[in-house]
């Protein structure tokens, strides 16, 4: 019986194993480009949800109404608001100015004022502004039985539950009796609470003067009260030129504490979509993604059919699965925003007369772009499933999957330490210095203190041994202990994979090799190339590995050796093409690799040796049987 026939009894012919390693590599190559198709439409999607004038849009509003100062005062602006006084000023000052453009710069008439406000003259303002505030009721604190006399009222902090929902004042119209929250309204995330929708609310009027009147007729009627938490100031604004609406949203809380702490919201967003050929082209783009994410979808339900559990064992299929989720979301999303734009957006240019409400709009539109954001991000990070184009991607993607327990044991190590000392920072530094005010502020502080950014004089400042304790100990056990074995890790990891790279270990899919490969048929059958120069590069890269070899201590014995027993290999897989060895395999230290090869030499040796005898008896039977 033949040689081949004995080798490949019981098993797979040689050809259909030749045949199945080559589909397997057109299936992986199509697969390959099929997704660079995928990430290119979503990349298009992505950068089509973002528009470079969004951010001059932003800016110029900043300008308009974070930025002005209170005319008499060149320090206070809304960003320095500290207390009522001021935050009246600004309302009778900054704001009234910003909202009202009723002429040009040399006072010529440019359109009419009655209609609308136009900002800077390009941006006007839909409908009118509203103002809103939210209260809390009196005893919702308990005073200390000591203290009583001193003081009988106590407004504590908003929550719902605290909230006031009595009419007060002059109770005659809708600035003095609440309104009801609507359903569907975002809750807003200040820096003291968690606030709801509805509250004391008043628009403004198209006038500037009755604006300010009705500003002076509050002040006087005191709207802002001791229980007061949080105030609103809500308006939208359309730039034509650009086709960007810009929602803005001016608060003011007022904490238990006393003073004013303020914050803002500008959202330029794209509403009106299909308008120009570009956007047409966008939407060609969502169609062939949603075909595509199809294909996907039906890839991986084949694969989970036929590997069943063990589909979830290797981690490039969980972010398959993830990047699926987020895909399902995207779209979930996008039909989600296209709808309510379809059925709220004409209804709320319509009113004219009245505030519109396009935050919940914006609100939707903006957590779109963030589901679109991470779904890109993980989309170009499953680039390194095709990674083993040269030897340089894939001795990195080597490199990080076999010190993923080092890395593991080393951060639970780090975060220990870190939210140690965030925690200390925070007991020691909190209550005066502004980076350790929060327990959350604390830990961000660490991070900003290993990038180099701190403030060391200010907890100097407040305690000056602890300070300088805290600081000296948090450097030295992060940057010259923790930090040098992160990279200590990294760096003899390294080392070993390079030494695995260096004695000629291979991915199990040559990628890059096969799409070489590729190309040189396609320019031999051109006539572009002839047949000698693949055997000059690969004499060339024979040379570079022993090279490596040699720099790495090999004597030239052993590499001979080596490459005696790889030309072995090569010709046993021409002739017999066994199947490739897995990607998940243990890297061997250079000692270990000297020992197999030694023991290598012996075996062939003892092989040798037998061998010899053998042939001696075979010998010694001929010449008795003659």
């Amino acid at each position: 019986m033949p040689v081949a026939s004995r080798w490949h009894r019981g098993g797979t012919p040689k050809h259909n194993l030749h045949f199945r390693n080559e589909v397997e590599s057109r299936t992986i190559l199509q697969e390959l480009l099929l997704y660079l198709i995928f990430l290119t439409i979503l990349c298009i999607l992505t950068f089509g949800m973002v528009n470079p004038h969004m951010y001059y849009l932003n800016k110029v509003m900043s300008s308009v109404f974070l930025d002005t100062s209170v005319p008499g005062d060149e320090r206070t602006n809304f960003k320095s608001i500290c207390s009522i006084p001021d935050f009246w000023k600004f309302m009778e000052g900054p704001l009234l100015e910003g909202l009202y453009w009723d002429s040009w710069y040399n006072n010529s008439q440019l359109y009419n004022s009655k209609n609308s406000s136009r900002i800077y003259s390009e941006n006007i303002l839909l409908g009118v502004p509203r103002v809103r505030q939210l209260k809390v009721r009196n005893n919702t604190c308990k005073v200390y039985s000591s203290l009583q006399f001193l003081m009988s009222e106590c407004y504590a902090k908003y929550t719902s539950e605290n909230e006031d929902i009595s009419d007060f004042g002059l109770k005659d119209d809708t600035e003095w009796k609440y309104s009801t929250p609507s359903i569907n309204s975002p809750w807003h995330w200040g820096f003291v609470g968690v606030y709801r929708n509805g509250g004391y609310i008043f628009t403004l009027s198209k006038s500037k003067s009755e604006a300010k009147n009705k500003f002076i007729n509050l002040q006087l009627n005191n709207w802002i009260t001791r229980g007061t938490r949080v105030i609103f100031i809500d308006f939208t604004l359309y730039n034509a030129n650009v086709n960007l609406f810009c929602i803005i949203r001016l608060v003011a809380e007022f904490p238990a504490t006393g003073g004013i702490l303020t914050s803002w919201q500008i959202y330029s967003v794209k509403f009106l979509i299909y308008v120009s050929y570009y956007d047409y082209f966008i939407a060609f783009c969502e169609i062939t993604f949603l075909i595509l994410f199809t294909v996907f979808i039906i890839q991986e339900g084949k694969k989970m059919k036929e590997f069943k559990f063990a589909y979830f064992k290797r981690i490039w299929n969980w972010l398959e699965l993830l990047l699926l989720v987020l895909c399902v979301f995207t779209i979930f999303f996008n039909l989600y925003c296209k709808i309510q734009i379809f059925l709220l957006l004409e209804q709320l240019l319509k009113r004219t007369e009245q505030y519109s409400d396009f935050y919940l709009l914006a609100h939707w539109r903006i957590f779109y772009n963030n589901i679109l954001a991470i779904t890109i991000f993980f989309a170009w990070i499953k680039i390194f499933k095709f990674i083993s184009f040269n030897n340089t991607m894939s001795q990195l993607s080597s490199t990080l999957s076999c010190c993923i327990k080092d890395i593991v044991g080393f951060a639970i190590m780090f975060f220990i330490i870190l939210f140690a000392y965030a925690q200390l920072g925070f007991l020691i530094f909190g209550s005066q210095v502004d980076d350790f005010s929060t327990f959350q502020n604390s830990i961000f502080t660490q991070f900003r203190i290993i990038l180099g950014d701190f403030n060391f004089a200010a907890i100097q400042q407040d305690n000056p041994i602890l300070g300088p304790i805290y600081f000296i100990t948090f450097i030295f056990f992060i940057f010259f202990v923790l930090l040098n074995m992160f990279l200590a890790i990294i760096n003899y990891t390294y080392s070993e994979v390079q030494d695995d790279y260096s004695i000629g270990r291979r991915s199990s899919f040559k990628l890059g090799e096969m799409i070489k490969k590729s190309y040189n048929n396609i320019l031999k059958k051109l006539k572009l190339k002839k047949p000698q120069e693949d055997e000059d590069n690969k004499s060339k890269k024979n040379k570079d590995l022993a090279e490596q070899a040699r720099r790495k201590g090999f004597d030239e014995n052993e590499i001979q050796s080596a490459e005696q027993m790889k030309k072995w290999k090569e010709r046993l897989e021409k002739k017999y093409y066994s199947t490739e060895i897995q990607d998940d395999y243990q890297p061997v230290t250079q000692q270990e690799f000297r020992d197999l090869f030694l023991y290598a030499v012996e075996l062939e040796k003892e092989l040798h040796y037998i061998s010899l005898k053998l042939n001696r008896v075979m010998r010694k039977v001929s010449a008795l049987s003659y």
